[in-house]
């Protein structure tokens, strides 16, 4: 559909809106609502900033007080038409007097689904799908989580610029730059979950912390204060604490993390995820799976996460687990950070993945390539029409 300029141009506000809660809203959405009043002017705005705490619309029509009455509503995705910790906004832009709601992206959630056919019901002009494609990316972890009822995957590695993670002799650090590495730190306290696998453990005693600690529901123009109090599986507190940290997740098979190991530590909450056959005494919160060939079940494994409500993981782990992610078609979308260095031999980035001619290859698009001071980050994600057996895309 042809999409006027004026509803281009405001619901890509409300998009731009939507991504200062990234990290802070599990298990809810990020989303972003501009208010105009009925002369067309923008009378409010505001976003989720963290889970308990007001909808976009409700910050936005505070904002925008009496001038809502008549205007028009852009909202990144559908507004909800249930009662959870917050009221509906489907009857909170009604009350408003809202008179025409635009809509990015429907609810995929049953239990919060209805807001445009109530507001409909009611006599207000609903417009739906505009700028959805840029909704959805702004919101594809909690849309993965929602629709396919696992945590969405983002895998992460850093690589000279032929490809290799590693030296011959494991060194590896560091291939990337203090500016790259800094990002990295960023993308990880935006996610539930920073995952790594038993490999990377032994290997390299991570702490797979996000350093430094990143201020839990950060209120940012939106002005939310206050919180519900509940803690996440990132173990934040609310807008008032500070985010303890992402959970760590190891993959640890044979259950042969040691005691000693960094990411057992305080810093941060820890999950070992090891086989349902194991006998071990390791003293961890520990996370039994059905064991396959190649390791253990990883769709069972991001299930498990989504029913603990983690919606992002941060895949950070070595190249065979990385393979095997990519193998099951389980990688929603990959980070790339390159150095411009060469090795010439030692550890490939990504490990067995399934390809054993190059008609089988995984085909990714590129969405985004940034200069972070010497390196380059790359961004892409799976092609939308290559689809992986019993997955969804």
């Amino acid at each position: 559909m042809e999409i006027p300029e004026q509803d281009a141009a405001h619901m890509a506000r409300a998009v731009e809106l939507a991504g200062r809660g990234h990290g802070s809203t599990t298990p809810n959405p990020v989303v972003g609502c501009v208010v105009l009043d009925a002369a067309g002017q923008v009378a409010g705005e505001g976003f989720h900033a963290y889970a308990g705490g007001p909808h976009a619309e409700v910050v936005a029509l505070a904002q925008a007080g009496e001038r809502a009455r008549g205007g028009t509503a852009y909202v990144t995705l559908e507004p909800c038409d249930h009662t959870g910790r917050t009221g509906p906004c489907s009857l909170a832009l009604l009350e408003a007097g809202v008179a025409r709601v635009v809509i990015a992206v429907p609810d995929p959630n049953p239990k919060a689904a209805g807001g445009a056919a109530r507001l409909r019901a009611h006599g207000v002009a609903v417009t739906s799908g505009v700028l959805a494609e840029a909704a959805e990316r702004a919101n594809e972890e909690w849309l993965t989580f929602v629709r396919l009822g696992r945590s969405h995957v983002t895998w992460k590695f850093a690589a000279t610029l032929d490809g290799r993670s590693a030296a011959e002799d494991g060194t590896s650090q560091w291939i990337t730059s203090p500016e790259a590495r800094a990002d990295v730190h960023r993308l990880r306290a935006a996610s539930d979950a920073v995952m790594a696998g038993i490999g990377t453990v032994l290997a390299d005693d991570p702490q797979l912390t996000a350093r430094p600690p990143r201020p839990a529901g950060a209120a940012g123009s939106s002005g939310a204060a206050g919180s519900s109090g509940a803690a996440g599986p990132s173990g934040a507190a609310g807008p008032s604490g500070v985010q303890k940290g992402p959970l760590r997740v190891v993959v640890d098979p044979d259950a042969r993390t040691p005691a000693s190991a960094r990411v057992l530590d305080d810093r941060a909450p820890t999950l070992i995820a090891v086989a349902d056959d194991v006998d071990t005494g390791l003293k961890a919160d520990l996370l039994r799976l059905p064991r396959h060939d190649a390791g253990l079940d990883l769709r069972a494994l991001l299930k498990e996460l989504a029913a603990r409500q983690v919606v992002s993981v941060f895949l950070e782990g070595g190249p065979a687990l990385a393979g095997s992610f990519v193998r099951e078609g389980l990688v929603d979308r990959v980070v790339a950070y390159v150095a411009p260095a060469l090795l010439g031999s030692g550890r490939a980035a990504l490990g067995t993945a399934g390809v054993g001619t190059i008609g089988e290859l995984h085909r990714l698009t590129f969405d985004e390539i940034s200069v972070i001071g010497p390196d380059v980050r790359l961004i892409a994600r799976p092609v939308p029409t290559h689809r992986q057996p019993g997955e969804e895309r």
